[in-house]
């Protein structure tokens, strides 16, 4: 499967649909937080807390583990 960059708060959204998009985002935080060797893959491809846009590949490893949305 393919995938596309999108905001955190779009795969948040994805993942959790009946919250807000404040408690979908800190919901997600939670989750990736939670599973480190997630947290390991993703900072191989430089990723920061921090950032708003996800990369396609970042979306591909958080869906890896999580599961589709």
């Amino acid at each position: 499967m393919e995938y596309k960059s999108m905001t955190k708060k779009e795969l948040a959204v994805a993942y959790s649909p009946g919250l807000s998009v404040g408690g979908a985002t800190n919901r997600l935080r939670d989750w990736m937080t939670y599973n480190k060797r997630l947290m390991r893959e993703l900072a191989a491809t430089d990723y920061r807390k921090t950032q708003h846009i996800l990369t396609a590949r970042q979306v591909e490893i958080i869906i890896k583990y999580l599961g589709e949305p």
